[in-house]
């Protein structure tokens, strides 16, 4: 193994604090990413890694050369695909709130796949917060404001949101006329994955945001879970207008208090900080980009 392989799997190691998870990330025999890692030791007269049966991390030594491995190892493959006119390739791993990319971007992975054949995508899918580097994570798509200052968070659209209900809940309870007027309604909860607890509903009234929490007779913490909960007339949910286009059309889900609207929800990209951008997470992040921008004007979606 020369030494930028060398230098690849041992950065690999400690990102991913594991040899049998980066042997797998980089479809290696774990055999080989040990002795990768004892020739550079070797070779560099240094203890790289501390070992433990539970635990791999860097060593003082070790995280000054892990940082000057992923710069040059972005260096490296820059030149690579600048001199040799190189196709993006490898394996591209990404994050993804589930409804919102089967809706804008799921139509038209065949193009994207067909114009870089030599990238594989392996998706997942979630609305939790997960550390990318110690996952082996590239990048992840979401809603709402990153919170996470480790991370480059590179936003792609706005999502224009709405108020909402089911006829059958406005029959019981009536049409609420204004922010004052709601405390005789409740809401479908929405739980947050970062702290567990109920989200307010939020309003935009002459440029200033205000919260209302409301008895929530139901809590869930799905978007899916939300929108059925709603339909069945358990109580308002404010949700982004793309997600039930079809409801307010058949009728199922009526607008409620729209001059009074949840503020726009921010979709964004988010990489670690750390880490330079390959040329795969590159042509992706724009892809993404544009993918939102085709949308602009319709079903709620705004883009700078």
């Amino acid at each position: 193994m020369d030494r930028i392989d060398a230098m690849r799997v041992f950065a690999r190691i400690v990102e991913r604090r594991s040899f049998t998870a980066a042997a797998k990330d980089l479809d290696l025999p774990r055999s080989s990413v040990t002795d990768a890692v004892k020739q550079l030791e070797s070779r560099l007269g240094v203890r790289l890694l501390q070992r433990t049966t539970r635990h791999v991390s860097p060593t003082l030594d070790g995280e000054a050369y892990f940082q000057r491995c992923l710069r040059l190892l972005a260096d490296f493959e820059e030149a690579e695909a600048a001199f040799a006119g190189t196709s993006p390739k490898g394996v591209l791993r990404v994050d993804v709130q589930g409804q919102l990319a089967r809706r804008f971007l799921f139509p038209a992975l065949p193009a994207f796949l067909a114009r870089h054949p030599g990238i594989t995508l392996q998706i997942s899918e979630g609305d939790r917060l997960v550390d990318l580097v110690r996952e082996g994570i590239d990048c992840v798509l979401r809603v709402g404001e990153p919170q996470d200052s480790e991370m480059v968070a590179r936003r792609v659209a706005r999502l224009a949101q709405l108020t909402l209900a089911a006829p059958p809940y406005l029959a019981r309870h009536g049409n609420p006329v204004s922010i004052e007027s709601l405390g005789d309604h409740s809401m479908v909860g929405f739980r947050s994955t970062l702290t567990g607890g109920l989200l307010p509903l939020e309003f935009m009234a002459g440029g200033v945001r205000s919260e209302v929490m409301l008895p929530a007779p139901v809590s869930v913490s799905g978007a899916e879970s939300l929108v059925a909960a709603c339909r069945l007339g358990l109580g308002l949910i404010q949700v982004p207008r793309y997600h039930i286009e079809e409801d307010l059309l058949r009728g199922t889900l009526v607008s409620v208090l729209p001059e009074t609207p949840p503020p726009a929800m921010s979709v964004s990209l988010l990489y670690p900080r750390s880490r330079q951008l390959s040329q795969r997470v590159r042509v992706f992040l724009d892809w993404v980009s544009a993918e939102f921008a085709k949308h602009r004007g319709t079903n709620g979606v705004e883009v700078d």
